[in-house]
């Protein structure tokens, strides 16, 4: 058995064009993973391996690579920075146990930084800082540090400085070493000196080694007592310290460099192996009652000696077959070894088990809590599903992904496509828990659901590329919803004879609007048994089935609050089917009468601009209905933030382009639904009954 305190189980994540795949990249040449290294502007990185990731120079799929470092085994997951696929993040933050969060340093923290690490946060993830590109034009470390404590509220522990910025940056000084690398001009990442501190530093890195050793002693009563009377800390105590602060997350190491230029990453390499918490050392994953999901008290502890329990995180079909990525939490698992998917309740024979190379991929025989592999050619399993010993059943938290807010229709250009397209489609599903695809049922086409339109784009590319499927694509569509704005309190008597048993049900209830976000609620206040305690779960999925199919324009309803006050039944004529279809019928009844109002999403959109452009940029997101929330100065131009309706932000970065001399980026999300404006609404209810006309 491998050594668990030896493992180190990290994601890279960060803003997209931060230098996450060159840090990976980096990573893989210095530790002798690969020996050519790839760049990610020819479209050769080792972990960018789809044609798309290679075409636009962006990461769209989280990959995985190992390597070892100082005797210790590295399990990395590069994951992409563009808001679209943030799925990839969540996803991989779960069951990672560190990461190391890439701020550019003319950059900044980005908009998809800050997303990255709110989502690290949810996860309690132990995270480094790596403050990369020192050598670009506008590129300041120290004004990023204090961006990091400004805007992410997070308490950066400086270990390294850079020695010069921009084409002046030559190296780093390591801080509680008190040594400087220096590299020369051939940017070989082992062309480096040891030399003594600039002398024009030493003043300012006596300052942050006090810094960094008072914050660091803290983590220790008795080493601190010891420091404020004047004893000096051993290096090795102070790096216990650091540890003990990253993995409670009081703090987060930062260093600094140029991945591009191979400078500063031997430092992250060591602080991976010296700050970053092993498998044993996170706190273990709950286990979860499947019926109410709710944890059970019993934790998934990290140990070979438990029973095997595993959580599947990602799906990817790919030229050998499907994939399913699981990271074991505890236990060992063998080739050829049956194990039970909880969520399904099937079992299934482990045929082929790999640890991942990005592309390329190593035969394994067995594999122990800590690993993450690959599982070739399972059947039945999904990502968040649970992997446990037959024997042993268990649930695992599972994994809450976002709903689209974005849809298309498609359908093939030839007679033949269909049948390719729905085998395509339902592979695609299993491998991105964010991307849907629904059937319109009147007019035969397929619907598909996204996170934007980079998301769409994509998908639609794959299907064209990888599947030989040519399509007829129709425009974006705005998930746009339904709610209530008035209480109605009403009664709805279904009844029916027609020889032999008949059907009675008589409900009374009210309608009210429910709270932001609260979805749909629903209780009884019946008392003295006129609706027999039976019923009540048919009245309540009766009301439930209508939510799907508001009665503006069909689109789902959200916010709303049903209450069963009184009612009645029959001790023969009434039956669950009965009050069904009471509840779905006193919907139709009642619903006109509650003034429905048409929702849209709105979009959390930040705009990167030159600081000569502004007013145009901010005349155009008003035209767009949008709202601006915050204006920020960087050192290379202006950040906006505004919220904006999602159906006026089509085609957007076209505008942006136009507007900033191509120089302008922007980044947006999903933030919350609103009323929609009732002249707007109007049109989206009339385009969309005429279309239903025409079905």
């Amino acid at each position: 058995m491998a050594d668990l305190s030896k493992y180190r189980n990290i994601g890279i994540f960060a803003h997209v064009d931060a230098g996450k795949t060159t840090t990976t990249e980096r990573i893989l040449k210095l530790t002798g993973q690969i020996h050519k290294t790839g760049e990610v502007h020819d479209g050769e990185s080792t972990t960018d391996f789809m044609e798309q990731e290679a075409e636009r120079g962006i990461t769209i799929q989280s990959a995985a690579v190992s390597c070892f470092w100082n005797n210790h085994r590295l399990n990395i997951i590069d994951t992409p920075g563009h808001v679209d696929f943030t799925v990839e993040v969540y996803r991989s933050l779960k069951v990672l146990d560190g990461g190391i969060g890439v701020f550019c340093g003319s950059g900044g923290v980005e908009p998809q930084s800050e997303t990255n690490w709110r989502y690290a946060n949810e996860s309690n993830v132990a995270r480094l800082i790596f403050i990369n590109k020192l050598d670009r034009i506008g590129a300041n470390f120290f004004n990023v540090v204090k961006q990091i404590k400004s805007l992410l509220g997070a308490n950066p522990l400086v270990m390294t400085v850079p020695i010069g910025q921009e084409n002046q940056f030559i190296g780093v000084v390591d801080i509680l070493n008190l040594k400087a690398y220096v590299w020369d001009e051939t940017d070989f990442p082992e062309n480096y000196e040891i030399q003594d501190i600039p002398s024009d530093m030493l003043e300012s890195i006596t300052i942050y080694r006090k810094e960094l050793i008072e914050t660091a002693v803290e983590q220790d009563d008795y080493l601190m007592e010891s420091y404020m009377e004047g004893e000096e800390i051993s290096i090795e105590n102070i790096k216990t310290c650091i540890r003990k602060g990253t993995k409670n997350l009081e703090f987060f190491p930062t260093f600094c460099g140029s991945a591009f230029k191979n400078k500063g990453m031997q430092l992250i390499l060591d602080a991976i192996v010296d700050y970053l918490p092993s498998p044993t050392e996170v706190n273990p994953q709950p286990l979860i009652n499947p019926e109410t999901g709710k944890p059970t008290g019993e934790m998934a502890t990290v140990s070979e000696d438990n029973p095997f329990r595993a959580l599947a995180f990602k799906i990817m079909d790919d030229r050998f077959g499907s994939l399913t990525f699981i990271r074991i939490y505890s236990g060992c698992l063998n080739k050829g070894d049956t194990i039970l998917n909880s969520t399904t309740n099937k079992t299934e024979r482990v045929g082929r088990m790999v640890e991942m190379q990005a592309n390329e991929r190593n035969e394994l025989t067995n594999a122990q809590a800590g690993d993450i592999i690959a599982i070739v050619g399972m059947k039945n399993v999904q990502t968040g599903h649970t992997l446990c010993d037959v024997k042993n059943k268990c649930t695992l938290e599972p994994m809450i992904f976002p709903s689209p807010v974005i849809s298309i229709a498609v359908s093939p250009k030839n007679k033949g496509g269909s049948e390719k397209m729905a085998v395509a489609l339902n592979k695609m599903i299993a491998e991105d828990p964010s991307f849907q695809v629904e059937t319109d049922n009147e007019t035969g086409e397929t619907i598909l659901k996204g996170m934007g339109e980079l998301h769409l784009d994509i998908k639609i590319d794959i299907l064209k590329r990888t599947y030989n499927v040519e399509l007829n694509v129709g425009a974006p569509q705005v998930a746009y919803r339904e709610t209530i704005t008035q209480t109605v309190e009403d009664s709805y008597t279904h009844k029916k004879q027609s020889g032999g048993a008949g059907q009675f049900a008589k409900i009374d209830y009210r309608i009210k609007p429910g709270k932001l976000n609260s979805g749909f609620i629903f209780s009884s206040k019946v008392v003295g048994g006129n609706v027999p305690k039976e019923f009540l779960p048919a009245v309540e999925k009766g009301f439930l089935s209508m939510m799907n199919n508001g009665i503006l324009a069909g689109f789902p309803i959200l916010d709303i609050e049903i209450e069963l006050f009184d009612g009645a039944f029959h001790s023969v004529d009434s039956s669950t089917i009965a009050f069904e279809i009471a509840s779905k019928n006193a919907f139709r009844q009642s619903m006109p009468k509650t003034d429905p109002k048409l929702l849209e999403p709105i979009m959390y959109v930040d705009v990167f601009t030159p600081g000569d452009h502004i007013g145009d940029v901010i005349g155009d997101l008003n035209r767009r209905r949008g709202i601006i929330k915050d204006q920020q100065s960087t050192a290379t131009g202006v950040r906006i933030k505004a919220n904006v309706p999602l159906s006026e932000m089509f085609g957007y970065i076209g505008h942006l382009r136009t507007m900033t001399s191509g120089r302008g980026q922007f980044s947006m999300e999903f933030n919350h639904y609103t009323k929609c404006p009732d002249k707007i609404a109007e049109d989206i209810i009339a385009t969309k009954k005429e279309k239903n006309s025409k079905k």
